[in-house]
């Protein structure tokens, strides 16, 4: 796979990385139902044979079972390392309940878990998950920590344009880790400009919308997911927004025809497709899953393809009948 240089640093990375998320398993808020961590893995043995070269985790992912789960498939892994990523500023308490903290010494000590969890000497890129009322002061300790050696590179996630500025005045950020799919584009009028024209790198989540694009994703499917999986709460997989986004797979199914691929690399190609996006997190539970979508790096659409999924021509007829 050809590499991007991630923002300032001297990261070049793959246009997908593998997404941890799933594989923290379940137990707390945003749990994906339960997961064999020897699927796990797997799955992350097959992204970097495949050539992915970076992996997306964080800290509150199974509080704390993700990183561990990351670091096993590195002990077992006998190719080149990948870069590690992971996030702070969330934290579960014992129920599993999801709340923020950038207070500078919560921070510090989220670090040196996952450090710990992680089984390295150093975080590649060291992210804050989600902005809070301490930003400054999260950031803050952030940049102490890059200036420690702790970490590499530091960036963020969910931040709005504002957000970055007031970081900015304290330390460059290196990268944006926003939520971008077909089914959430609030980041295209704003966000994604701003960090192109300051030249801060754009990691995007969930681009097939937490799996509900990868045309694997039925009604049946959906109707029968567990409590235990977060995405049962999801409004996006759920009426009136539920037949919407399973019409826009169909659209994605006939263009993956085309081309031979499943609808999800479709929907990861469209949002790589963005000149501000640097690269995509695919998450995966299975080495199966892996192989679907990480082709979606070198899967090249046209202005044509891109407004047939949108559903442009369709609108075109309708509103010439």
């Amino acid at each position: 796979m050809k590499t991007k240089r991630l923002g300032n640093s001297d990261l070049y990375i793959t246009p997908v990385g593998f997404g941890a998320w799933a594989i923290g398993g379940a137990g707390w808020e945003f749990g994906w139902g339960d997961q064999d961590d020897k699927d796990s893995i797997a799955a992350i043995h097959r992204a970097l044979e495949l050539g992915v070269n970076w992996i997306d985790t964080a800290a509150v992912y199974g509080m704390g079972h993700s990183e561990e789960v990351v670091a096993s498939a590195l002990s077992s892994w006998s190719g080149t390392r990948p870069y590690v990523f992971t996030k702070c500023g969330l934290l579960a308490d014992e129920q599993g309940y999801v709340h923020r903290n950038l207070r500078a010494n919560s921070i510090r000590r989220e670090c040196e878990n996952s450090l710990r969890r992680l089984k390295v000497d150093r975080i590649d890129l060291y992210q804050i998950h989600w902005p809070s009322e301490d930003l400054e002061e999260g950031w803050g300790e952030m940049a102490r920590l890059q200036k420690e050696g702790k970490v590499r590179w530091i960036g963020v996630s969910n931040f709005d344009a504002s957000q970055l500025r007031r970081a900015e005045r304290i330390a460059p950020v290196t990268c944006l880790q926003p939520p971008y799919s077909l089914v959430r584009r609030e980041v295209e009028p704003d966000i994604l400009p701003y960090c192109h024209s300051h030249g801060i790198g754009v990691i995007v989540y969930s681009p097939m919308q937490s799996g509900l694009l990868t045309g694997a994703m039925t009604r049946e499917r959906v109707e029968k997911l567990p409590d235990s999986d977060w995405r049962s709460r999801d409004p996006e997989f759920r009426e009136p927004k539920l037949s919407k986004n399973l019409a826009l797979v169909e659209r994605l199914r006939k263009i993956g025809q085309k081309y031979g691929v499943p609808p999800g690399q479709v929907a990861v190609a469209c949002v790589l497709r963005n000149p501000a996006v640097t690269a995509a997190i695919v998450g995966a539970r299975s080495s199966q899953q892996v192989e679907q979508n990480v082709g979606a790096a070198d899967l090249h659409l046209s202005d044509e393809d891109v407004a047939e999924i949108e559903g442009i021509n369709e609108q075109k007829l309708a509103n010439a009948a």
